[in-house]
């Protein structure tokens, strides 16, 4: 789709870098930016959420380009989507949509399915009262939808809790799953480990040269959704279980990391998380905020941290690990594409396993149930 992209400078944050984000994201949501425009305000515009002066220039460029979306690098409220849909001519969306869906297209499982649509309803939810003042009009009758009198806007509502009931349910046998699962793959074992990120940051790639399982990778955001783990024997460490988890981007939408939540809570359980970081990024910074932002939402912000500099034959970085004053393994320079770091990274997981407790056994009550709990037996 030939897209038209619309980015407002507040003032906060690297304002080039998110615009050359939303670009990406436009492209990984199979779409063409023709081309971009931008501006500065104190605050966003009521009506239009920019000034009329350039939503003229914005209209411009969609009549010159024959642009068929414009993408804002911002939430929109119904209003100022409705209204600036009318004033332009042509579908507009917002950088949370646009997220969802990204999301959309790239889950696979069943479980990313319900995820995805779970988020898209929660999304919908919160705005079907501002977005269409048609569905207020009344319906009822025979073999209607409603019952008599009811209004086309209580019956999508109605709908919609429905649906987000139905889903929820589901979600809920997935989740038990995961934790039966969860429970019995490290009851016993090693050392547990999950890779966090800013998305494309390269996690996948280093998973599969630490554990050689093949999963998905390519130069996109958002290539793979579905948390994926794997138990591998390191010489010196025994089995470790190494996770990798969706990767996260600036203002990620808050209903797809409810909707997530089961899903990222391998973070959460984890005995370390190695932080996969672009050391070629000029954003990398920002991009770690964002990444420690969405896990204190989840609640895994108290999982000790390692950072993995990552992408190193990008720059003029060398393979290295560095400590802090009293030892602790604090940043590990790597390349997962060349191998360069990899060793390196491998003694410092033999270093980890053998000094760490896994996090089942903090918990003594929890702990005392999985060993009298037969499901949870190790096989060796």
């Amino acid at each position: 789709m030939k897209t038209v992209t619309v980015g407002v400078n507040f003032g906060k944050g690297d304002f080039e870098a998110s615009m050359e984000e939303l670009g990406l994201l436009v492209e990984s949501a199979g779409g063409e930016v023709l081309s971009s425009v931008t501006g500065t305000r104190k605050s966003p515009s009521a009506k239009l959420f920019v000034g009329s002066g350039k939503a003229d220039e914005v209209k411009q460029e969609v009549q010159l380009r024959d642009a068929e979306c414009v993408v804002f690098n911002h939430a929109l409220t119904p209003a100022q989507q409705r209204n600036l849909e009318e004033f332009l001519g042509v579908r507009v969306i917002d950088r949370t949509v646009l997220i969802l869906d990204i999301f959309a297209m790239r889950a696979v499982s069943h479980e990313g399915k319900l995820q995805v649509e779970m988020a898209q309803l929660d999304y919908l939810s919160s705005r079907i009262m501002g977005m269409w003042t048609h569905l207020e009009r009344q319906r009822g009758g025979v073999a209607m939808r409603g019952g008599m009198g009811e209004t086309q806007l209580e019956i999508d509502k109605r709908l919609i809790t429905e649906r987000r009931m139905k889903l929820k349910e589901e979600l809920a046998k997935f989740e038990r799953q995961h934790q039966t699962q969860r429970r019995s793959r490290t009851k016993g074992s090693g050392l547990n480990v999950s890779l966090v990120g800013y998305t494309n940051a390269g996690k996948s790639t280093l998973f599969n040269y630490l554990t050689s399982a093949g999963a998905y990778t390519a130069n996109q955001l958002f290539a793979t959704l579905d948390t994926t783990t794997r138990k591998v024997f390191i010489e010196g460490a025994g089995q470790v279980v190494i996770s990798d988890t969706v990767g996260f981007v600036r203002e990620l939408p808050h209903q797809l990391v409810a909707a997530f939540r089961a899903t990222l809570e391998e973070t959460i359980h984890a005995d370390i998380l190695l932080h996969v970081i672009d050391a070629g990024s000029v954003v990398s910074d920002d991009q770690r905020k964002e990444v420690n932002k969405v896990l204190k939402e989840i609640g895994a912000d108290d999982v000790p941290q390692v950072l993995i500099w990552n992408k190193i034959d990008l720059t003029e970085h060398e393979p290295r690990v560095e400590r802090s004053v009293d030892g602790k393994i604090t940043d590990i320079y790597i390349s997962a594409k060349t191998g360069a770091g990899i060793p390196e990274l491998r003694e410092v997981l033999v270093e980890l396993a053998v000094n760490h407790t896994p996090a089942w056994r903090h918990d003594k009550e929890q702990a005392e149930v999985w060993d009298n709990d037969p499901r949870f037996r190790v096989i060796e």
